[in-house]
C-alpha cells in the first residue's frame, strides 16, 4: 500500500522542474486565501484555471513507451519532433481547436435570390486543421514509411498528441487515413494514383480529406440489409449513385467512398453483403459545383459539433467502381480497421486531457483548507483513472505496432490474427472507458466541471460518441466471435499461447507476483468457460460477447513480460511489461498491480451466475418489457 501511494498526482505525470514550479504556485494560492475579507468580499468567484503545457514533455508514460521500443536512430528524430510538435499544439492549435467549437458549420441551403447552393460554411480555423494535418504529416507519416515498420506507430502517436486539440478534426482524418488504405490495398490503380497521392501529401494546397459514407436511413452497422443505394453503370465505365446517406461526418470532405448496390440490365439488384460494391467519387466538380448530391440538411448532433455532418441525397452522382463486384464489405474492411484505430486513439487521447486537466486544478483549488493534491480521497480517485488511460495506452500501442509489422510484411500469421482480434477488442472496450472517465473526471472539478466556457463539456460530449462510431460495442462484441469463428479458433489459441509465455516470464519479477497470480487465474478461468461454451448453444455465446471481449481486453492490456526483449512471442507492450523494465518507475508497478486487482475475467464470473444458460435470455426480455 505505501508503495502504491506514491501514484500520487505528483508521480504521475511530472518531471522535477515541473514540480517545483507546482509547488511555487500551491504557495501562491494559500497566500491568496489570506487576502483581507474586506476585499474578498468585492471579488467575483475565482478560481485558478487548469492548464497542461506541452502535451508530449508532461507524457512520461508516452516517451518512457518510446525510449524503450523505437530503435535509438529513429528516437532522436522523433522525439525532436514531437517536442516541436508539442509546441505547436500548446501555442497555436489549441487556440483553433475552441475557435472550431464556437463556430461551428452553417449550412446555406439557397442564396439571396433563391437558387439552390447547398453550401457548407466551415469557419477559419476548421480549414487551418486541413492545413496543418498536411504540414505535419499526419496521414503522410504512415504510408511514406520512413521509418518502416514504426511508422504507423509514430503516426499514431502525433494524431494521439493532436486529437485533443484537433477541434474534432481528427474524425475526417481517420476516414482519411482509411481510405488512403484501402487504395493501397488495391494496388493504387492508376485512376485512383492522383487521389492517393492527395490523400497522403503533406502540401495543404494539394491536400484531400475523404468521407465514409455507409450509413443509410434502414440500417447502421447493418450495411448488408441497410443499403438502398443503387448504381447504374454509364457507357463510359462510371457509374452514376442514386439513394439517401443518412449520416455523412465531414460533409465537407473532397472525396468519399461508399457502397452502393449495381443494377443489372432488367434494374434488379443482388440484394444482402454479396449485392454492394465500392465505390469511389469526388464531392465537387472541378469548378466547386457538388457532385449531384443535395444537401438535405446537417445533423443536430449531442457532440462532435465543429464538424459538419449531414444527410445527402445522390441523384446521378458520378463514382468510380473500385473493388470487384459485389466484393465491397471485404474491400471496405481495411477502412474500418484503421478507422476503429482512430476511434481507439480519440479515446485514450481524451482521457489523458482530462485526467491532465484535472491533475493541474488539484495541485490549485483550495477547498476544506488545503488544496485537493492533499485530500486522499480525491487523489485515489484520480489514481484510479490513470490506472485506466495507462492500460488503454498501452493497449493502443501494441495495436499500431503490430500494423506497422503487418504493412511492411514483417508481422507472423500468429500476429496478424492477434491484430485482427485486438482491434474490435480495443475499440469496443476503450470506447466505454472514455465515457466513463470523462465523466469521473468532470466531477473532480465540481460545478465548474459543468460550466460550458470552461470547454470540459466538451471533452464529455465528444467522448460519449466513441462507443458508437465505428460500431457498438454489441456490434463490435460479436464482430470478436465471428473472427475466433473465421479463424477456426486459432487466434483464441495464439491469444491464450501468447499471454502463457509472458506470464512465465514474468513469474521471477518479485513486485509483480501478485498480478501474475491474478492473471494466471484469469487465463485459467477464460481457459473453462471457452471448453464449456465449446458444447453450448450459439445463443450462449451471444449472450457473452461483450463479457468475453471485455475479458479479453482486461487480460491481454494486464499480462506480463520481463524487459528483456523475446522476438519469438513479439514484445507486447503492456502495464506489467512496462512495470518490468531496468528502469521502471514505482508509479509503472503500482498501475500494474491496480489494473489486476479489478475482476479480469467477467466472463467466468457471470457464467457462474448463469447469466449466458437456461432461460436468461427470456428472463432478459421479461425484465425489459415487464412493465410495458
Amino acid at each position: 500500500w505505501d508503495r502504491c501511494q506514491m501514484l500520487s498526482i505528483k508521480g504521475i505525470n511530472t518531471a522535477v522542474g515541473q514540480e517545483q514550479q507546482a509547488g511555487m504556485k500551491e504557495k501562491q494560492v494559500l497566500k491568496d486565501l489570506e487576502m483581507p475579507l474586506a476585499r474578498r468580499e468585492m471579488e467575483t468567484l475565482f478560481q485558478e484555471q487548469p492548464e497542461t503545457g506541452n502535451q508530449y514533455l508532461e507524457d512520461t508514460l508516452l516517451r518512457s513507451y518510446l525510449k524503450t521500443h523505437l530503435p535509438p536512430k529513429v528516437l532522436e528524430e522523433v522525439h525532436q519532433d514531437l517536442e516541436r510538435f508539442g509546441n505547436r499544439l500548446l501555442t497555436k492549435i489549441q487556440p483553433l481547436s475552441w475557435e472550431c467549437e464556437l463556430n461551428p458549420p452553417v449550412f446555406r441551403q439557397y442564396d439571396a435570390w433563391g437558387r439552390h447552393v447547398d453550401h457548407i460554411q466551415t469557419c477559419s480555423a476548421w480549414r487551418r486543421m486541413k492545413e496543418i494535418s498536411a504540414e505535419e504529416g499526419l496521414i503522410a507519416e504512415a504510408y511514406e514509411r520512413r521509418y518502416s515498420s514504426w511508422s504507423r506507430l509514430y503516426q499514431a502517436v502525433k494524431l494521439y498528441l493532436f486529437s485533443s486539440s484537433s477541434g474534432g478534426f481528427s474524425c475526417p482524418l481517420a476516414m482519411t487515413d482509411g481510405a488512403a488504405k484501402v487504395i493501397e490495398s488495391l494496388g493504387i490503380p492508376g485512376s485512383l494514383k492522383n487521389a492517393f497521392d492527395r490523400l497522403t501529401s503533406r502540401d495543404p494546397e494539394k491536400f484531400w480529406t475523404s468521407g465514409q459514407w455507409m450509413t443509410e436511413r434502414r440500417g447502421g452497422s447493418d450495411v448488408a440489409n441497410g443499403t438502398e443505394t443503387v448504381a447504374r453503370k454509364q457507357p463510359d465505365g462510371t457509374y452514376r449513385l442514386y439513394g439517401f446517406k443518412w449520416f455523412t461526418s465531414a460533409a465537407d470532405s473532397d472525396v468519399a467512398l461508399t457502397l452502393a448496390r449495381i443494377e443489372d440490365a432488367e434494374g434488379q439488384c443482388t440484394q444482402g453483403s454479396r449485392g454492394l460494391s465500392l465505390f469511389f467519387l469526388r464531392v465537387q466538380d472541378e469548378e466547386g459545383k457538388l457532385n449531384s448530391i443535395q444537401v438535405q440538411r446537417l445533423k443536430d448532433k449531442l457532440g462532435t459539433r465543429q464538424m459538419a455532418t449531414a444527410e445527402l441525397w445522390l441523384q446521378g452522382t458520378r463514382a468510380e467502381l473500385i473493388s470487384a463486384e459485389g466484393r465491397g464489405v471485404a474491400a471496405i474492411s481495411s477502412m474500418l480497421n484503421i478507422t476503429r484505430i482512430h476511434n481507439v486513439i480519440g479515446a485514450v487521447a481524451s482521457m489523458r486531457r482530462m485526467i491532465s486537466l484535472s491533475r493541474d486544478y488539484a495541485r490549485k483549488r483550495v477547498a476544506f483548507g488545503k488544496l485537493l493534491k492533499d485530500h486522499p480521497l480525491h487523489m485515489q480517485t484520480i489514481a484510479r483513472m490513470e490506472v485506466q488511460v495507462r492500460g488503454a495506452f498501452l493497449l493502443l500501442m501494441e495495436i499500431v505496432r503490430l500494423l506497422g509489422l503487418a504493412e511492411t510484411n514483417l508481422a507472423s500469421e500468429q500476429e496478424q490474427l492477434l491484430l485482427r482480434l485486438l482491434i474490435p477488442v480495443a475499440k469496443l472496450y476503450t470506447g466505454k472507458q472514455a465515457s466513463a472517465v470523462a465523466v469521473e473526471a468532470m466531477e473532480s472539478f465540481g460545478g465548474q466541471g459543468y460550466m460550458e466556457d470552461t470547454g470540459l463539456p466538451v471533452i464529455l460530449r465528444d467522448a460519449l460518441v466513441l462507443s458508437i462510431w465505428e460500431g457498438t460495442t454489441n456490434i463490435l462484441s460479436l464482430d470478436v466471435l465471428r473472427s475466433l469463428a473465421k479463424s477456426q479458433g486459432q487466434v483464441m489459441a495464439m491469444f491464450l499461447s501468447t499471454v502463457q509465455k509472458k506470464l512465465e516470464l514474468a513469474s521471477g519479477t518479485e513486485e509483480l507476483s501478485p498480478a501474475v497470480q491474478r492473471a494466471r487465474g484469469a487465463v485459467g478461468s477464460l481457459r473453462q468457460f471457452m471448453a464449456a461454451a465449446g458444447s453450448q448453444q450459439a445463443l450462449t455465446m451471444e449472450l457473452a460477447a461483450r463479457d468475453f471481449s471485455y475479458s479479453l481486453a482486461r487480460i491481454y492490456t494486464g499480462r506480463a513480460t520481463t524487459g528483456i526483449p523475446d522476438p519469438w512471442n513479439g514484445r507486447g507492450a503492456l502495464l506489467m511489461e512496462h512495470a518490468a523494465r531496468p528502469d521502471a518507475a514505482p508509479t509503472d508497478v503500482c498501475a500494474a498491480l491496480r489494473w489486476c486487482n479489478q475482476e479480469l475475467c467477467p466472463v467466468a464470473v457471470e457464467s457462474g451466475r448463469g447469466s449466458y444458460v437456461g432461460g436468461a435470455a427470456l428472463q432478459d426480455s421479461a425484465l425489459v418489457f415487464g412493465n410495458s
